[in-house]
């Protein structure tokens, strides 16, 4: 049987590889918003960037959620088209973020909180950032954003099936966090 110090430590060090998991934040703050957009088109302005198709062009949406190694939750919004690329804008957090384990609690805590001191001293939004691993999570002709509240996902989600069932061009913004 392994000792508890080894699992914290082995905790510790997936924290460390996969930074963008601590990253993610879930608040009650309204960040997004949905507008009419040009017509026949959704557009979505996201933290990472922006993405425009044609309504006509969608294939398929779908909205699923799934654990990843080192204990993490990813849920993401795949938006497939019949192009030559798919959009993926996703939420990660750690497991233990869900559970209510004040140790887990705790060092999710404090790596968010430096992490935040290392983006400020770099000038990076570690909040939007995409993080992939070559060629594990290079996915080609994929379009990935980082979103970093679960609420604005599911905003996002529900306005792109919306323009897609009702074929009305709509624009969703999520704000920059600051």
């Amino acid at each position: 049987m392994k000792h508890p110090s080894t699992y914290l430590a082995a905790f510790l060090f997936c924290l460390i590889l996969t930074p963008t998991s601590l990253l993610a934040q879930n608040s009650d703050n309204n960040n997004s918003s949905e507008s009419s957009g040009p017509r026949r088109f959704w557009q979505a302005n996201v933290p990472g960037g922006n993405y425009i198709v044609a309504i006509d062009r969608i294939s398929s949406i779908s909205k699923h959620t799934y654990l990843i190694d080192g204990g993490l939750r990813v849920t993401e919004v795949v938006i497939d088209t019949s192009g030559n690329s798919l959009v993926r804008f996703y939420y990660i957090i750690p497991v233990s973020e869900d559970s209510n384990s004040n140790i887990g609690s705790g060092l999710t805590t404090r790596g968010k909180e430096l992490l935040d001191k290392v983006g400020q001293r770099t000038g990076a939004n570690v909040n939007s950032a995409v993080v992939k691993q070559y060629p594990a999570t290079t996915h080609s002709k994929t379009v990935e954003f980082r979103i970093s509240d679960e609420a604005d996902l599911n905003q996002l989600y529900n306005s792109a099936s919306n323009a897609w069932i009702k074929g009305t061009g709509r624009k969703f913004t999520i704000k920059a966090a600051q």
